[in-house]
């Protein structure tokens, strides 16, 4: 049999953490099996279904690199198909038109509560005689459930689980007004898809019984079942808002890369030996559903991070530099030359693509700069002026312009003025970066080159000789 697995998100929001580790459980079955991974929108739901949200699901789907095959489905495109497979279960007497009203359901309810039973349909049209069907009620159409026996899943994940038929009620498979449900629009979906495994989360296991059901009644065969446990936040609760951002867009935003949250969603609740850093390719290699465990697993956003931030070590310089230009708006080649140059010297001190941007404004920041307030600090310090005016002079005769050669200047420059190197190289630091923090700054002044070290020095001086003033 061949694979064929789907990713069926309800398009009322973004592309949540939960939801995209589904998906690419899914996409991995398939392509480990040489299968096909299929998306359906399941926007039946038209008062919540947005054409942004679809958007926003397709387009984190794409970033997150789970391409799917064939077209996509959309649920609410196929309601004349769900409604005839209904109907053709009441021609075979394996469903039946309900009329009882909602004051009736709402008794039936309450009486049940009274009594400490679970609320389930009652079951009193299921044998009854049409002609009794009162006048003024639209019925529903029923599916007419097992009663005795048990249902059984065979689950990838969870095991072998079982519930008495008798815990499960006749469901609605058609409403008052003639659209069908959810349930009966996935068993049908599924099967036209020709969909072999459905990996969702166990929120859906209760589903699965009822469809399970369906299936039967239909005589179509069930697909594999592999209900994965849920994603929990750091205090064990389910992960929700609370617990910080969940949308992919806002993971993308932060700066991590697609490849780092694939590997992240990867191990939450799936594993190979000791393995952490696993590639796309090894996931496809090695990804099969035994080894899903069965407890939920916690969500960190500390180890995400962590994660991203050996991707973002391995990464190709000239991408990241594209990522940066996107962050920053339009950038000229002497800028992307810098950012380029000074990769190796930026990547090992950050975690994400944000923090990335941040600390390397200065490579793309046009003169003059500004100072942050240890950096303006340093640019007033007593000796500050005097050091960078020393810095200036001699950085003007300097012959060859490279980091070993600025090195020796200010390593000499400190000894002529019998200070430590950092007394010279901080002040220097924060004339040619704005900030106290930066790659090496021997490494920073090569980059720059001699024409804008040079100019930035000037300014810092500019601004440090004012500032003094201002304070005098």
């Amino acid at each position: 049999m061949k694979a064929v697995t789907r990713f069926a998100p309800s398009p009322t929001g973004y592309l949540h953490i939960g939801g995209a580790r589904t998906a690419l459980f899914n996409w991995l079955y398939a392509r480990h099996h040489g299968g096909l991974f299929r998306l359906r929108i399941e926007d039946t739901d038209r008062k919540r279904s947005t054409p942004e949200a679809i958007e926003a699901i397709l387009d984190g789907m794409k970033w997150l690199g789970l391409e799917w095959d064939e077209e996509p489905v959309y649920q609410s495109q196929r309601a004349t198909r769900h409604a005839a497979v209904a109907q053709e279960l009441l021609a075979q007497g394996r469903a039946y038109h309900c009329y009882a009203s909602q004051e009736e359901l709402e008794e039936m309810r309450a009486r049940a509560r009274a009594e400490g039973r679970p609320l389930r349909y009652d079951g009193r049209w299921r044998d009854r005689d049409p002609a009794d069907a009162p006048a003024d009620v639209s019925p529903v159409v029923r599916l007419k459930a097992p009663q005795q026996g048990e249902t059984i899943i065979e689950d990838e994940v969870q095991g072998s689980v079982r519930v008495a038929n008798e815990q499960l009620d006749d469901m609605v498979l058609l409403r008052a007004d003639g659209t069908p449900t959810y349930m009966l629009s996935v068993v049908v979906d599924d099967h036209d898809m020709g969909i072999s495994h459905v990996i969702r989360g166990d929120d859906h296991l209760t589903n699965a019984f009822r469809q399970k059901q369906l299936y039967q009644a239909l005589e179509w065969q069930p697909p594999v079942f592999a209900h994965i446990p849920l994603i929990h936040g750091p205090d064990g609760a389910k992960l929700s808002k609370r617990h910080g951002a969940l949308g992919i867009d806002a993971y993308r935003d932060m700066g991590i890369l697609p490849e780092a949250l694939r590997n992240y969603l990867l191990r939450l609740g799936w594993g190979h030996g000791d393995e952490e850093i696993i590639s796309t390719e090894q996931a496809i290699k090695w990804f099969d559903l035994p080894a899903v465990g069965r407890s939920p697993a916690r969500f960190d956003i500390a180890k995400l991070e962590h994660l991203n931030a050996h991707y973002l070590r391995e990464a190709d310089d000239a991408r990241l530099v594209d990522l940066l230009a996107q962050r920053y708006g339009t950038l000229d080649e002497a800028a992307r030359t810098r950012l380029l140059a000074g990769m190796d010297g930026l990547k090992p001190r950050v975690k994400t693509l944000k923090e990335l941007a941040e600390l390397a404004q200065f490579y793309v920041s046009e003169r003059p700069l500004s100072y942050n307030d240890k950096a303006r600090k340093l640019l007033t310090g007593d000796t500050a002026e005097e050091l960078l005016a020393m810095l200036q002079a001699r950085f003007k005769k300097l012959a060859d312009w490279d980091e070993n050669a600025i090195e020796s200047e200010v390593r000499a420059l400190a000894e002529q003025a019998s200070l430590k190197l950092g007394a010279v190289a901080q002040p220097m630091r924060a004339a040619l970066t704005g900030s106290n923090v930066s790659p090496g700054i021997f490494e920073v002044a090569a980059i720059l080159g001699r024409e804008e070290s040079l100019g930035r020095l000037e300014d810092a001086l500019m601004w440090a000789r004012k500032a003094g003033s201002h304070e005098k």
